[in-house]
């Protein structure tokens, strides 16, 4: 089945997490069809395309991506939320399992879905990419070295995706909020100040604004979300 002329296929990784599901949440209206991506099979609307699929895996994503091609044939926006946050070596133990998880987590599942999903971007004549990166990706940190490299690593493919595609009528850009005010956050620091913490409804709403007719003139750009 071919979208309508008016409806809107939006496709969002990592679709079942906190920030995920406020994503989904806010995007979900009349005339627009979400393709909720994660690793087990979100939950969503009837209208809604849910699949289970790793977006480290190229098979996975090829599969993935080939159900959306038959459903819709082409779609209008990906938001890649899927990620994956770890803390406690240090640079000067820092294990090579370790780098390369969130390597592959953070800034190689961005190239396996974008190298998937962009010809169904180019099908609609255009559209918009946002990936959620981190506050973190402005500069390293104790005990978090992989994880601001890795960050960074997504920052600098969001630019050169961008300026790859953008003569095509597409425009990538990425979120950077700090610590995102989750249930799992709250328990893991009992202890912290939240008020710099980033909600996750106002997250979701600048993915919104990234999608909508504000974020028509931004190219290449990290959207700093909180203090």
């Amino acid at each position: 089945m071919n979208p309508s002329s008016t409806q809107r296929v939006i496709v969002i990784t990592g679709a079942a997490g906190a920030l995920g599901a406020a994503v989904c949440e806010a995007l979900a209206a009349p005339g627009v069809a979400l393709v909720r991506i994660d690793r087990t099979v979100p939950v969503g609307r009837d209208e809604d395309v849910c699949l289970a699929a790793d977006v480290t895996d190229a098979a996975a994503m090829a599969e993935a991506a080939a159900a959306v091609a038959r459903r819709f044939a082409c779609v209008n926006a990906l938001v890649h939320v899927a990620g994956g946050f770890e803390m406690g070596e240090p640079v000067h133990g820092l294990s090579r399992d370790m780098w390369d998880r969130l390597m592959d987590l953070n800034a190689w599942s961005f190239v396996n879905v974008a190298t998937h999903f962009a010809p169904l971007l180019r099908a609609a004549g255009g559209g918009r990419v946002v990936a959620v990166s981190a506050a973190a990706a402005a500069r390293g940190d104790a005990l978090k070295g992989a994880y601001s490299a890795s960050k960074a690593a997504l920052q600098r493919l969001v630019e050169s995706l961008d300026a790859e595609l953008a003569d095509e009528g597409i425009a990538v850009n990425s979120l950077a909020p700090s610590v995102l005010d989750t249930p799992a956050n709250r328990a893991a620091m009992p202890g912290a100040d939240t008020r710099a913490w980033t909600p996750l409804a106002e997250a979701a709403e600048a993915v919104r604004f990234l999608l909508g007719d504000g974020g028509t003139a931004l190219h290449g750009r990290h959207l700093v979300l909180g203090r």
